[in-house]
């Protein structure tokens, strides 16, 4: 469940606002001041959004909002004032706040809000993440690991990243490896340099030497210049040997070689060069397996296995799965140009009910052709049909593509018929003076529904609420105290 923080010094107003929230399926936090958002948002960076009173007593929301872009945080703000002009709205708007409303609000408008900061949150995690990848700093916060399966993962890539160990990454295919060794580099004494990827998979084996060490003009045939190997352009930083255990036995031997003795050979050279790599290796197999079996050498296993890291699979931390929705979902829907503004709750029981043998990758792929294919705002499980046909068999993902509307036959332009129009269904509100037996309230209850309106109403300004009670203000505390109504209000300012 997102969490959202809700700044206001006033105990009503605070109140009102986390109740709406809550409703609106979001888990309220509170703060009766800046300085204690500040000290929230510091403490969590997972807030989805804030909403932030601009007057009070001790840090207002300006002063906030201003601690937030020094200290870099990021999370969204939605400004909510009594104060409507122009010059406020502008100073708001010009320090970062994604959104404005004037007090009281309705209810759907705060929540229309408070989705459109998430998505905008989500879209903005996605560029950032991207720059950071692009520099060569990515860092924990990059990564979407809220699970408590990732938390091994994290902690041992912040070990990792405090020396030039050698670590070997292992786990299946799509979970990520790359983006821990990135992680690795960005928060170590390397972030910013070089970041050179191989997947020794995908290279010929008459290739892989002059790839990975380089090679001299006329070295073999068709080599008419001199190249630079992997090694050399990693020169300062660090080398992500992606599927390690593919490499052939003869090039083991080199590697070895290199990471021993900090020097390669290029193909065709007459004496070592020097080189000063961190080298971080994955793999999908378990390499200790391929070194009793004779396909990896032995000593180049234990010269890569000194600092294991295991990554799990996606269905190993499903915690995390809504969270790479949205931001797949927000991340594509900017890329194809649509407005795609979530996924439905059958699509996401859907995705979690899968094993995800992809990993992270399947589901990024998924999401993609969703987005892309999708006419609605929403991702329904229509939209998943590899995922339907996977989960219940190809009737079931035909039965699932046979309820939407597809014409049986081609139909000429003069003779389309109208669109069928279905009319939303209303939901019937409940009688305000009705109990839920549907028996009419007692007149105190009534009343106390009364106050308790016309305080939210004119925002517990309670010469107002008097006024527009028609009774004078003894009488308005006398019934709050006979309703049990003032010592909330004390409770809430505490």
């Amino acid at each position: 469940m997102t969490r959202v923080l809700v700044v206001d010094d006033d105990p009503v107003q605070l109140r009102l606002t986390a109740e709406i929230a809550n409703r609106a399926g979001f888990k309220p936090l509170t703060a009766t001041g800046g300085e204690q958002a500040l000290s929230i948002l510091r403490e969590d960076r997972q807030i989805g959004a804030m909403i932030l009173d601009l007057v009070m007593p001790d840090l207002d929301g300006m002063g906030v909002m201003d601690a937030m872009r020094r200290e870099g945080l990021t999370t969204p703000v939605i400004i909510q004032t009594a104060n409507a002009s122009l010059e406020t709205v502008i100073s708001a708007m010009r320090q970062g706040a994604a959104d404005y409303f004037v007090k009281p609000v309705a209810p759907e408008r705060l929540v229309v809000s408070l989705r459109n900061a998430m998505k905008l949150e989500a879209l903005e995690t996605a560029i950032r993440a991207e720059r950071a990848r692009k520099a060569g700093t990515l860092g924990r916060a990059d990564m979407i690991a809220s699970a408590p399966a990732m938390a091994r993962v994290l902690a041992l890539s912040a070990k990792a990243a405090k020396s030039p160990i050698p670590v070997l990454i292992e786990g299946e295919t799509g979970t990520g490896k790359e983006l821990v060794a990135r992680i690795i580099q960005g928060t170590g004494d390397r972030a910013g340099k070089p970041f050179v990827a191989v997947n020794c998979g995908a290279i010929p084996p008459n290739l892989v030497e002059s790839v990975l060490f380089g090679h001299k003009k006329g070295a073999f045939t068709g080599a008419h210049a001199d190249q630079a190997g992997k090694f050399a352009e990693a020169h300062g930083g660090t080398l992500f040997l992606d599927e390690v255990g593919e490499l052939p036995l003869d090039t083991q031997v080199k590697l070895l070689r290199a990471l021993q003795e900090g020097e390669i050979e290029p193909l065709g050279a007459t004496r070592p060069e020097k080189v000063n790599v961190r080298v971080i290796s994955a793999t999908n197999r378990r390499l200790l397996n391929l070194a009793k079996s004779g396909e990896f050498r032995e000593d180049l296993y234990y010269r890569l296995n000194v600092f294991p890291i295991y990554v799990p699979p996606l269905r190993e931390r499903m915690e995390d799965l809504n969270n790479l929705v949205t931001h797949f979902i927000a991340r594509f829907a900017a890329e194809a140009g649509k407005r795609v503004l979530g996924i439905s709750p059958a699509a996401t029981d859907l995705l979690a009910g899968y094993d995800w043998p992809g990993n992270v990758r399947q589901l990024e792929n998924a999401v993609y052709r969703a987005v892309v294919l999708t006419d609605g705002a929403f991702l329904e499980t229509q939209d998943f049909p590899q995922i339907v046909a996977h989960s219940g068999g190809r009737e079931e993902a035909l039965r699932t593509m046979a309820q939407l509307e597809m014409p049986a036959a081609p139909v000429h332009i003069d003779a389309a018929p109208a669109r069928s129009r279905v009319e939303p269904v209303m939901p019937v509100a409940a009688d305000r003076f009705l109990d839920d037996a549907g028996e009419l309230q007692a007149l105190a209850a009534i009343e106390r529904a009364a106050i308790e309106f016309a305080i939210a109403h004119h925002n517990g300004r309670m010469s107002r609420v008097a006024r527009a009670l028609g009774i004078g203000r003894s009488t308005l505390y006398r019934k709050l105290h006979e309703y049990g109504l003032a010592e909330g209000l004390i409770s809430d300012a505490a």
